[in-house]
């Protein structure tokens, strides 16, 4: 089975308090040697007993060289940690210039606002309206250069805009010029009409003269078995010619 916790009171029997303090005495001198001996650490252990024995350990030769050490660091923690009368009096003094200084700077804020001005002399109130009228021209600066720097940045977005613009203009139209049909050529007209080699002559052409309608052209046919006679220099004279 296992050990049950214990209850961190006073053990109310004499008999068994005296048996676990014996026990856990030596215990914590073991545990207090182990500790010197592992770690190479100096270590002094002092116990009273209820009845009033001393019960000692110390890795040292001897447990008074430890605490006079130990003594020592203390003192001097304490010597650290309480800061000397001329180091409080400096950091006093610093204090009232620190407060000094805020509360003339709380002042002049507030006469810049516009209040607490009654005190104020004439030269005061001059220099604080030189002052304010400085502050206003440093504040119109500031913002002539803002808006100066909001205008260049929209003039630039204004132009990418226009650039963009363009290029989708472009691509749109050759987007159209690729869906357009071809030009339709005379040859390729509707209809079916076929395209002469004569050219085209004024209906007046094949007209009778005005003032003899008997007047027509003759024509006589040729015989398709005879051949045409050549003229001079190589060439068939005309049917009408012949």
């Amino acid at each position: 089975m296992g050990r049950g916790k214990v209850v961190m009171q006073r053990i109310e029997n004499k008999t068994s308090r005296q048996v676990t303090f014996a026990k856990r005495r030596n215990g914590l001198l073991k545990k207090a040697y182990e500790l010197s001996i592992l770690c190479d650490a100096e270590v002094a252990l002092v116990v009273f007993s209820h009845a009033g024995r001393l019960y000692q350990f110390s890795s040292a030769s001897n447990i008074v060289k430890t605490l006079e050490r130990y003594q020592r660091y203390i003192y001097a923690s304490a010597d650290a940690a309480v800061p000397s009368s001329d180091e409080m009096q400096n950091n006093y003094q610093e204090y009232v210039k620190l407060k000094t200084r805020v509360e003339v700077l709380q002042h002049s804020q507030r006469n810049l606002l516009g209040e607490d001005l009654a005190p104020l002399s004439t030269s005061e109130l001059d220099q604080l309206e030189s002052q304010v009228d400085k502050t206003l021209k440093q504040i119109r600066s500031r913002k002539i250069q803002v808006l100066l720097d909001e205008l260049c940045d929209l003039k630039r977005k204004e132009q990418m805009l226009q650039d963009a613009n363009r290029a989708l203009k472009r691509n749109l139209n050759m987007v159209d010029a690729e869906a357009a049909p071809p030009p339709q050529l005379p040859w390729q007209g509707g209809g079916g009409a076929m395209l002469s080699d004569e050219p085209p002559q004024p209906e007046h052409f094949f007209q009778a003269p005005e003032g003899n309608p008997s007047l027509q052209l003759a024509f006589h046919p040729m015989d398709m078995n005879q051949q045409p006679t050549p003229a001079p220099g190589g060439c068939y004279p005309h049917a009408w010619m012949a």
